[in-house]
């Protein structure tokens, strides 16, 4: 399987699908949460998704009512306008890698395999982690673990990586960072490690800044935001857009006291995986769901 969707009837309820809809799933992958939606449309409704990794395209669905973009969703509005797909009913975005991009060792993802330092979503943009680590300075690199990894000992990682560079596979990077490498957590920290690379080589979380923008700019009234996130970084951007219409939520109020935000969160709390989902797909272990609506 390319990729088994999370939360999948959870996040097509709270899109509250209407039949003649126009619909954006930003997030393509293995097109499991597109297919739902489809399901949920009539003929005249509209699907328009998204994907940056090449890969993703044969995983296309013969439908006439979607329509399959290989751009990053950072630039959705600009496609949806040329589409004249705007304005939107409702919009998904599940923010986790696929298992098909963490299960390929060519593609970097996966500290248990060896293969090239990449980690790159979109294959065509030429920065990969191999250069990151290779070109940024100790004190720019330990920002990047600090901020992205919560790394605790990211001087120790940044100043053991400049060291002993240049690298260029898994293998050898995780041979040159074992000196600072917990014994006892050694997955957890390579994950948080890997993780941090992974944002920087992407821009994720400015990504993710430039789509809650758009997204609220192209919903209409009553339309629908359905955001997937995985870890505290992301959630936390879209906890704070969702409820302030800014990344710091800081709650603006114009005259008569209503606050200046252009969603409404339809739910108070994430939603997270069942029990039963994390029993036959324990990679959703991290995954909130937040879902709002333009008002």
């Amino acid at each position: 399987m390319y990729h088994q969707p999370v939360m999948l009837n959870e996040s097509i309820e709270g899109m509250a699908i209407k039949p003649e809809g126009v619909y954006a799933d930003l997030t393509f992958g293995g097109g499991g949460h597109s297919k739902a939606i489809l399901s949920r449309l009539g003929k005249q409704g509209r699907l328009f998704a998204f994907d940056q990794d090449e890969d993703a395209l044969i995983n296309t669905l013969p439908d006439e009512r979607f329509q399959l973009i290989n751009q990053n969703f950072r630039y959705f509005r600009n496609f949806l306008r040329m589409y004249k797909a705007l304005p939107l009913d409702g919009i998904l975005a599940d923010l986790g890698i696929s298992s098909y991009q963490i299960d390929t060792p060519e593609r970097g993802f996966a500290t248990r395999f060896d293969g090239p330092l990449d980690l790159r979503m979109d294959r065509k943009h030429p920065f990969t982690a191999s250069q990151l680590v290779n070109t940024y300075s100790e004190e720019k690199l330990k920002e990047v673990f600090y901020r992205y990894g919560e790394i605790e000992n990211a001087r120790q990682l940044a100043a053991i990586i400049v060291q002993t560079r240049p690298h260029s596979n898994i293998s050898g990077f995780k041979q040159a960072i074992a000196v600072c490498t917990p014994r006892k957590t050694e997955n957890k920290y390579l994950a948080m490690v890997f993780q941090a690379l992974r944002i920087e080589v992407n821009d994720e979380l400015g990504v993710l800044q430039a789509m809650l923008q758009q997204s609220a700019e192209s919903l209409q009234t009553g339309g629908r935001l359905v955001v997937i996130s995985y870890h505290s970084l992301e959630d936390r951007l879209v906890k704070n857009f969702i409820r302030a219409g800014n990344f710091e939520g800081i709650l603006e109020k114009d005259f008569y006291g209503n606050i200046n935000a252009p969603l409404k969160a339809i739910t108070r709390k994430p939603l997270v995986p069942s029990n039963e989902e994390l029993e036959s797909n324990p990679r959703s272990r991290s995954a909130k769901l937040r879902i709002a609506e333009k008002i």
